[in-house]
């Protein structure tokens, strides 16, 4: 079980075999797509307010190390799925701030063209398969992943990626014990920003003072607890886990603690009522992913303020005109709007031309 330290200097879990790896170029490139990350979070956010984006708008700040810390681990045959809080998974396993953003504006250059908006994001090509606005929607997905790695004999994982809001979800419960029953290789992550939407998980979940993976032992399933402001200890952690999904085929329920910046999304106007403004600054002076990470490479000797302060500008350039990206582009025209819903129909098959989308005869 994973220990929580506070103390940057030290730079726990930096020994882990997998964190010894890791070059100096390495490092940097992690803590430059968390500010990445964060940027795009932060330039979305801005031309919200200015009515560019339309419906909902999930931000991923202060939660970046999870997502950026667990991808950096995958390899050819493994695979990622999420729930809606989708951006910071997106441009982790390498979509680009034009893509993501114009999918933001609705338009016909998003990764979706236009049509999925914040919470569908999709780049199969990454094996990045969203994206999904329903609660708990993604993980008996996740297994249907773990599942079809494991029938072509390929050694890989899925990593499905959930709040703890969804914890309670029947589905969820139906995929561990399916994950369980068959072996499958996934890894589900619940990334713990302690609060379904304004519900605190005390109001919410009942659990043990252990956490939410131990709901895993209910399933003879490996847990562990992860503390999520260190990229070091995210690495190592999920690390077993995808050696056990790759060399055992056995899944595992982790659960990394973190604390969103902001609202549930954008249209959360409560924010700073069921959450006191003095909890929100101490996570954010104390506990935030990035600065704990750039601490540590400053300690190592790897970057220098002079370094963050270029990365941060560079990010800060890149979201800007990715914006600008996504002003200029066009919207889907309106005769686009019943393609891409079937596969079937788009290329025009048999059961396309029939209508026979799912059954035979």
């Amino acid at each position: 079980m994973a220990t929580k330290s506070a103390n940057p200097t030290a730079a726990p879990f930096s020994d882990a075999p997998i964190n010894a790896k890791l070059t100096a170029q390495d490092k940097i490139d992690l803590l430059r797509t968390m500010v990445r990350i964060r940027r795009f979070e932060q330039t979305s956010l801005k031309y919200y307010h200015d009515g560019h984006i339309g419906g909902f708008l999930h931000l991923y700040i202060g939660q970046e190390s999870v997502a950026v810390g667990s991808i950096s681990l995958l390899g050819e045959n493994d695979h990622v799925i999420t729930a809606y809080r989708d951006h910071g998974h997106g441009l982790a396993v390498g979509m680009s701030m034009e893509e993501c953003m114009a999918e933001l504006f609705g338009k016909k250059t998003g990764c979706s063209k236009g049509k999925g908006g914040s919470m569908h994001y999709f780049a199969p090509d990454k094996n990045y398969w969203g994206g999904h606005g329903i609660v708990g929607g993604q993980t008996p997905l996740g297994a249907g992943l773990a599942f079809a790695l494991k029938y072509k004999g390929l050694e890989g994982c899925c990593i499905c990626y959930l709040g703890d809001g969804a914890i309670n979800q029947g589905a969820f419960h139906e995929s561990l014990n399916l994950a369980a029953l068959w072996d499958l290789p996934v890894i589900y992550i619940i990334e713990n920003n302690g609060y379904s939407m304004g519900t605190s998980q005390a109001r919410s979940s009942a659990h043990p003072e252990a956490g939410l993976a131990v709901r895993a032992e209910g399933y003879d399933m490996a847990w562990a607890k992860i503390d999520g402001v260190s990229v070091y200890e995210i690495r190592a952690g999920v690390q077993e886990a995808v050696e056990r999904a790759h060399k055992e085929s056995k899944p595992t329920l982790l659960e990394i603690l973190t604390y969103r910046h902001k609202g549930h999304s954008v249209a959360d106007a409560n924010a700073e009522k069921y959450r006191t403004k003095e909890e929100i600054q101490k996570y954010i002076q104390e506990h935030d992913p990035i600065e704990f990470w750039k601490k540590i490479l400053i300690d190592e000797g790897v970057v220098g303020e002079d370094d963050y302060k270029e990365i941060n500008k560079e990010a800060g350039a890149e979201a800007e005109a990715a914006a600008q990206f996504a002003l200029k582009s066009p919207y889907p025209d309106e005769s686009e709007i019943f393609d891409d819903v079937y596969w079937e129909v788009d290329n025009k098959t048999e059961a396309g031309r029939t209508g026979r989308h799912f059954f035979h005869g």
